[in-house]
């Protein structure tokens, strides 16, 4: 029997939660599926300029599974990208963060924009 999978921190579900490309078709089943948490790895690494090991430390899981993670995301990206999918992101094991950490530096959560705004 697998291990059960551990859940990801997560900051904040991201405001769009679908992309599509200006010329898509009207498949519905086509759209590539981003997780939450593969959402995450990215918006932390690539957009907030994070290492993996920081990003592992924040998300509470081992640095190899944030490798893993960022790795299926980036594929994900890249289809979307070359093959002009539409992108959808949802599901996912995380928990979203509570706010209560001084030290995140995670710039998402409401607590820690505000301190980041001044």
């Amino acid at each position: 029997m697998p291990r059960p999978r551990k859940c990801r921190k997560v900051c904040c579900l991201p405001i769009n939660r679908e992309f599509s490309p200006e010329r898509y078709g009207n498949d519905k089943d086509d759209a590539v599926i981003l997780t939450v948490d593969e959402y995450e790895a990215i918006r932390l690494i690539d957009y907030r300029g994070f290492s993996q090991e920081e990003c592992s430390t924040y998300m509470k899981v081992a640095r190899t599974t944030v490798q893993q993670i960022y790795n299926d995301a980036r594929k994900k990206l890249s289809s979307v990208i070359v093959e002009g999918r539409r992108l959808k992101i949802e599901g996912g094991d995380y928990s979203l963060c509570d706010g209560r950490e001084d030290t995140c530096r995670c710039g998402g959560c409401k607590k820690h924009r505000c301190e980041n705004k001044q």
